[in-house]
Order: structure tokens, then C-alpha cells, then sequence
């Protein structure tokens, strides 16, 4: 099983399957428009338009589950677009903990845990997930973006290998 048999669904509506991105280093981050940590959103799109020629993703998930998002997918997405220049892709609003939580983050959450379990604590939790469809390492909502260029370009070289 890999991160490539989940369906996800963009703020639109419009559902893919995340085989799309075969091949490519994901950073997949759960958000909210309103949280202390939005400011992020800022790092996370320099890591997507610095890297995104050479094969790395950022997918952005809003969530409600901390209070801290609006009420529908489509603004959440228009506060990121012109509020933080966001052009990755954003999607539906998802729950992250509990019984309904989107099938893709029960996968990365058993896959790459937290030191403290695999809760989901905050928002702007973000994975790393590696060409091959794997996640491989995840960081707390106060890591700043920029502290996971390291891995990435790592991801990079492999993957060039």
C-alpha cells in the first residue's frame, strides 16, 4: 500500500487519485485559514515554486477539527490564494483525527508517527513523502517549512540516482 491508492477530493470537488503524482516528492500539510501558523502558508508556496520543476508537490488540506478554518472549502482556498499567494492545490475541507478521518491521513498518521503517537495535535502538521509513494518523515505544526528543504533536496538527490 502506498500513498498512491487514496482518492482525494480538490476545494472545487473535483476528486483524483494521488497516482497522479507517480514519481514526485509530496508535502502534504493539514491547514486552517485562521490559525496562528497560517503565516506558513508564505514558506510552504516558496518550497512549491522553487521546487516544483524538479518533481516536488505541496498539497494543502484545510481543517476544521481545531476551530480554526472557515465554513467552506472554496473560501478557505480563495483566503489562501489572496491572502498568501497559494498556488498549489487545496482541497476539501477533512477531518484529520477521529472517526471520520480521510482515509490519506490514517495511512500517513500509521506511517509516520509523532514521537508522542499518531494524533494529529495541530494544525499545519506536514508530511514528507518520498517518489516512491512512501512517507518518510512528518513535523510538528511549529516547524517552520523551511526546516524540511534539507530532506527534500535529499529526496531529490535520490531520487536522481
Amino acid at each position: 500500500m502506498s500513498i498512491y491508492d487514496y482518492e482525494v477530493t480538490l476545494e472545487n470537488g473535483e476528486s483524483y487519485k494521488l497516482d497522479k503524482y507517480k514519481d514526485k516528492i509530496l508535502v502534504i500539510v493539514n491547514t486552517a485559514t485562521k490559525c496562528g501558523f497560517a503565516p506558513q502558508f508564505n514558506d510552504l508556496e516558496a518550497i512549491y515554486e522553487k521546487y516544483k520543476d524538479q518533481g516536488v508537490m505541496v498539497l494543502g488540506f484545510p481543517s476544521n477539527q481545531f476551530k480554526q478554518e472557515v465554513d467552506s472549502s472554496q473560501e478557505a482556498a480563495q483566503i489562501c490564494r489572496t491572502t498568501y499567494g497559494v498556488s498549489f492545490p487545496m482541497h476539501e475541507i477533512i477531518s484529520v483525527n477521529g472517526k471520520n478521518t480521510l482515509p490519506l491521513f490514517t495511512f500517513l498518521k500509521d506511517n509516520a508517527p509523532a514521537p508522542a503517537g499518531k494524533m494529529i495535535k495541530w494544525n499545519f502538521t506536514k508530511f514528507l513523502v518520498d517518489a516512491q509513494g512512501n512517507p518518510v518523515k512528518r513535523y510538528a505544526p511549529e516547524t517552520n517549512p523551511e526546516k524540511m528543504v534539507p530532506d527534500i533536496e535529499a529526496l531529490l538527490k535520490a531520487k536522481a540516482v
